[in-house]
């Protein structure tokens, strides 16, 4: 393979930074280690909370943090920049801003493997931050690809958030009803593809061994997108 290393800009959450290296690795198609991605990592997990600064609960922006963090990762070697947090695609701009290396947009990729996994596709169920919603940048990546966004209900996003912080941030467990309860809540509000625009919600797709077909994670499409750009090859 070519060595086009990736700068992974981590840390947010710390855990996920970790889950999307270990799905480079199971997603490379190797069958010696020199067939694997090379990774600069910056597991930086004292970046501002991004759906604090989003919300308005914190003034502390994590984008010039962000941008300096891509600059020390383009300086250091990478030729590119995947950044495993959608809440963070919000600063995508000032990152990209901030280095002269292609940076993946974790949403678009997101939005492309759903398309491709289900044929047809009009309604875009999201599962996702307070912060990414606010944000609506799946909102408007799906608006741009011809679908209609769904979103949970005030309710149900008040228990996806505390999967996010009170469970996986927390490092606390999660049961695998609730993580149903939310999918099958934007079924039946006509979601045709749910995707997990959460890293956090990724990792309990994971550890609950959710492999549904319509269930479309952010994290793999991500990893996908970074063995193709580093020159390797998919299993």
């Amino acid at each position: 393979m070519r060595n086009e290393p990736v700068g992974i800009l981590g840390g947010i959450g710390p855990m996920a930074t970790v889950y999307f290296m270990q799905r480079v690795i199971a997603m490379t198609d190797a069958s010696r280690d020199q067939d694997h991605v090379d990774m600069l990592v910056w597991n930086h997990a004292s970046i501002p909370d991004r759906t604090a600064y989003i919300v308005g609960d914190s003034d502390e922006s994590p984008g010039p943090v962000m941008a300096q963090d891509a600059r020390e990762l383009e300086r250091a070697g990478a030729k590119f920049i995947a950044v495993p947090c959608n809440t963070a695609q919000a600063f995508q701009d000032e990152v990209e801003g901030a280095v002269g290396i292609p940076v993946i947009d974790i949403v678009a990729v997101t939005i492309a493997a759903a398309e491709a996994a289900v044929p047809g596709l009009t309604t875009l169920g999201i599962l996702a931050t307070d912060g990414t919603l606010r944000a609506e940048t799946y909102h408007r990546a799906a608006q741009a690809a011809g679908l209609t966004p769904v979103t949970p209900d005030d309710v149900v996003q008040k228990d996806v958030m505390s999967m996010i912080y009170d469970g996986v941030k927390a490092g606390m467990p999660v049961e695998r009803d609730r993580f149903d309860a939310a999918v099958a809540h934007l079924r039946a509000k006509g979601a045709g593809a749910i995707v997990l625009g959460c890293t956090e919600l990724s990792i309990l797709q994971t550890d609950l061994r959710v492999d549904e077909p319509d269930v479309v994670d952010s994290l793999d499409a991500l990893a996908a997108r970074t063995v193709v750009l580093a020159g390797g090859r998919l299993r």
